[in-house]
């Protein structure tokens, strides 16, 4: 028996770019190899990846990077140039907003349609008929045509056919990002079903979405593979290169001590295994947290103020840096962050090769009793435009007790919480 869902061998996909529309007929009279009308270009280049039964991929790259094509090339809607793509399964596919379904048919003719590209007889469909309804839930509007639906809509319809097949392998390319909070978290709470059994690829560009349903992320970039590992690990090399930067080990050489004061020398350096990216502008030197009385703490539990301290120096002018940080759980989902620049902090131009303290004071919110780490930023911009100088995955490891005595699920602990029961 196959353990294996899909196969990809040297997968390559190229078309050719032509300047004006003549060039095109004048390139079908050339019978030279190489063609001086028009230019080659690689959606896809030497793919190779093997994907097992029953796990759950997520495919990431910016917009043009190629992760369509190769999904429309696994589903068989594509042919590569050269190479090979085995596929065991039988595929249900959301490839793009209403992808097979015919715009002028109602959203019940479009049902019967999708099932016949799949393979289904009317009858078949028939009998899944009651379910696609109940799960799109789309009322009266399933009678209509779907050139009428709003975006939500198509999303609901094609997600309800698609998981209706009982498919051994669900692709789904950027469908949730529509739609409303509602039908999104049925559809997740779907997908969280049919990871038990079934493969499932899923292209989006929420990292923490795939951090949490995905057991491997592929990152391709122009056409290329990139990395193909732990969502941790690849999520972070992703993010450092969308932020301009590439993924290094921290190192202390890079930095050079300036005066320190007495506060400076308490707060704990960064250890050497954690992971940067930036540009180099500023780096940071140290994180640590605090109490009240300024004491060093590794422990918090809700309620507790605190304080923390990001160290940073800076080899180059850098206007207006915003300084910030991120509480991530266990798992890398970001239960909170904050920084200077949503806190309307202006901070003064920095000197270079001065260094400062930046000293946050919170209170600890009522997270779960975990492990947490805080990963520190430096950047300059806006909280939508912003170049990121340094940026400090998990430079700090804290411990929540949030002194409840059962563990439940979720992030958040509820306090003063009340209850009544009133007779009827």
């Amino acid at each position: 028996m196959n353990e294996l869902a899909i196969i990809a061998r040297n997968i390559t996909k190229k078309y050719k770019l032509y300047d004006k529309p003549i060039d095109r007929l004048k390139d079908s009279f050339t019978f030279t190899k190489k063609s001086k009308f028009s230019k080659e270009f690689y959606a896809l280049n030497d793919i190779n990846f093997e994907i097992k039964k029953g796990e759950s991929v997520g495919i990431i790259g910016k917009n043009g990077s190629g992760k369509s094509t190769l999904l429309k090339i696994i589903t068989g809607v594509l042919q590569p140039t050269s190479g090979s793509m085995e596929v065991n399964g039988h595929i249900s596919a959301i490839l793009e907003l209403g992808a097979g379904f015919n715009p002028e048919y109602t959203g019940m003719q479009n049902i019967y349609l999708s099932g016949t590209i799949m393979g289904y007889s009317r009858e078949e469909m028939e009998q899944k008929i009651p379910e696609i309804i109940e799960f799109a839930d789309i009322g009266d509007f399933i009678h209509q045509p779907v050139k009428n639906y709003s975006s939500g809509m198509y999303v609901r319809l094609a997600f309800a056919v698609a998981i209706s097949v009982d498919p051994e392998i669900l692709i789904v390319d950027e469908a949730l990002s529509v739609g409303d909070i509602r039908f999104q978290q049925k559809c997740l709470r779907k997908i969280e079903e049919l990871k038990k059994d079934k493969t499932i690829l899923f292209v989006s560009h929420d990292l923490l979405q795939l951090n949490k349903f995905c057991d491997r992320l592929i990152w391709i970039n122009e056409g290329n593979l990139i990395s193909d590992g732990e969502p941790d690990e690849v999520s972070k090399q992703y993010q450092a290169f969308m932020a301009g930067s590439s993924l290094d080990n921290y190192s202390e050489d890079e930095v050079e001590e300036a005066d320190e004061d007495e506060q400076s020398n308490d707060i704990d350096s960064i250890d050497s295994s954690v992971q940067i990216f930036g540009d180099n502008k500023a780096i940071i030197k140290g994180i640590s947290m605090f109490n009240a009385q300024r004491k060093k703490i590794y422990q918090a539990k809700m309620g507790d103020k605190v304080t923390i301290s990001i160290k940073v120096k800076y080899f180059e002018k850098v206007n207006q840096p915003i300084i910030g940080f991120s509480i991530k759980d266990r798992i890398g989902n970001i239960v909170t962050q904050t920084n200077t620049f949503v806190l309307e902090q202006s901070i003064k131009n920095p000197n270079v090769d001065k260094s400062y303290i930046y000293n946050f004071g919170f209170t600890i919110p009522p997270l779960k009793r975990g492990t947490y780490t805080i990963s520190p930023a430096v950047a300059s911009g806006t909280q939508l435009e912003h170049t990121q100088h340094c940026w400090i995955h998990d430079a700090l490891i804290i411990k929540i007790d949030d002194m409840q005595e059962h563990d439940l699920e979720g992030y958040m602990v509820l306090n003063n919480v009340s209850f009544e029961t009133i007779k009827g």
